[in-house]
């Protein structure tokens, strides 16, 4: 095997690039994630969330073969492919609000973020040392956080500014501006043994990646569905909904950042995961009582749901790292944002089908009970 490309280190332009192209790629995806939903919404909430369903579906299924593309074809030109694939197909948004046009081009905007999530992900430990991982893997969560801390709640806001064409062609722009940043973004070979055959990656190799993986879904799935029904939970109420949306992006950041330096400074990888799980089943169990007629509650509810799945992401990302080795890296991060995106449609679509029949309590309290009873099984399993 060819000798690995040096890492450039956290501090490097290769690593900044890599953010700056992330952060523009994200910021298209969080504008649009609860906007979607209110353009369709007069066809049901299952229907809503379904354009979610949709484009975690493709990006579920793109996210198999990221890693098999990139030992092929080299992460930049991947990672450009994703932010075409990203921006080009969402002003097309704003020709009907049918559902199944709009479930069309979302399918087709997931194959975009699924190359970026994966790619992206995997560079935070491609262009870091080990050493490093945990804080470089925080700056990564800041990339993808303050787009949805800042767009979340402005896209909704923007909505009754712009309407929706002008939110679905700022949306469009965004990943294709971050192409830009991508003739000076210098990356390391990938690894050959990443991946062997496409479609299949290869987990972790230790037990230790099934507790990441059971958290980091567990807590997308309560994201998912929190970030997609807000807007129809909570009618007649916009300026509470922004500044839930605002906060749970708000708190992912802030748990994302601690986690990174209580794994690399205090060596507690691993054991963030439960502390985050039970924050985010806390936050749940808030939302059903918020909904009940307390309504500010619902910022409280979804701080506590974000800075919980800050913890989990940051800390099942480095662990799943660290049980790979440099040889996985690609395959860890496809696992890792395959738990991330499958959560986030489980969210939308189941959540959004217990909603259809039982109301919103009912679907978020059935979040917050999973969440405990993944807690528990992690307590014992310790």
């Amino acid at each position: 095997m060819a000798p690995l490309t040096p890492v450039a280190g956290m501090r490097s332009w290769p690593f900044r690039l890599m953010l700056l192209a992330t952060v523009l790629g994200f910021g298209g995806y969080a504008l649009l994630l609860p906007v979607v939903p209110l353009w369709v919404s007069g066809a049901g909430e299952l229907a809503a969330g379904s354009t979610t369903g949709a484009l975690m579906l493709t990006t579920i299924g793109t996210q198999l073969a990221v890693p098999w593309l990139v030992a092929r074809l080299g992460y930049r030109t991947v990672l450009g492919t994703g932010l075409v694939l990203l921006g080009g197909p969402t002003p097309l948004l704003a020709l009907s609000a049918e559902l199944g046009p709009v479930v069309a081009v979302s399918a087709a905007r997931g194959v975009g973020f699924g190359l970026l999530t994966v790619v992206g992900s995997a560079l935070v430990a491609e262009l870091a040392a080990p050493s490093e991982h945990g804080r470089a893997a925080a700056r990564y969560g800041i990339a993808v956080g303050v787009p949805q801390l800042v767009l979340l709640p402005a896209g909704v806001a923007v909505v009754d500014v712009a309407g929706f064409t002008g939110v679905f062609v700022a949306a469009g722009a965004a990943p294709l501006l971050g192409l830009l940043a991508l003739p000076a973004l210098r990356v390391p070979r990938p690894t050959p043994a990443a991946v062997p055959v496409a479609g299949e990656p290869a987990p972790p190799r230790t037990r230790h990646a099934v507790a990441p993986l059971v958290a980091m879904l567990s807590c997308s799935v309560a994201q998912g569905g929190l970030v997609t029904f807000l807007p129809l939970a909570v009618p007649g109420a916009a300026g509470v909904v922004a500044a839930a949306l605002f906060t749970t992006a708000a708190g992912a950041l802030l748990g994302r950042t601690a986690a990174g330096r209580l794994v690399d400074r205090h060596g507690l990888g691993g054991g963030l995961l439960l502390p985050g799980v039970l924050l985010a089943a806390a936050g749940m169990a808030v939302e059903v009582l918020a909904l009940g007629g307390a309504a500010p509650l619902v910022v409280v509810g979804a701080a506590a749901v974000g800075v919980g799945f800050g913890l989990v992401q940051n800390d099942s990302l480095t662990t799943l790292f660290a049980a790979s080795g440099p040889a996985g890296y690609g395959s860890a991060s496809a696992v890792w944002n395959i738990a991330y995106d499958a959560g986030t449609g489980v969210g939308a679509v189941g959540l959004g089908a217990v909603a259809d029949p039982f109301g919103f309590r009912a679907a978020f309290g059935l979040s917050a009970i999973a969440l405990l009873v993944v807690g528990a099984a992690s307590r014992r399993s310790r």
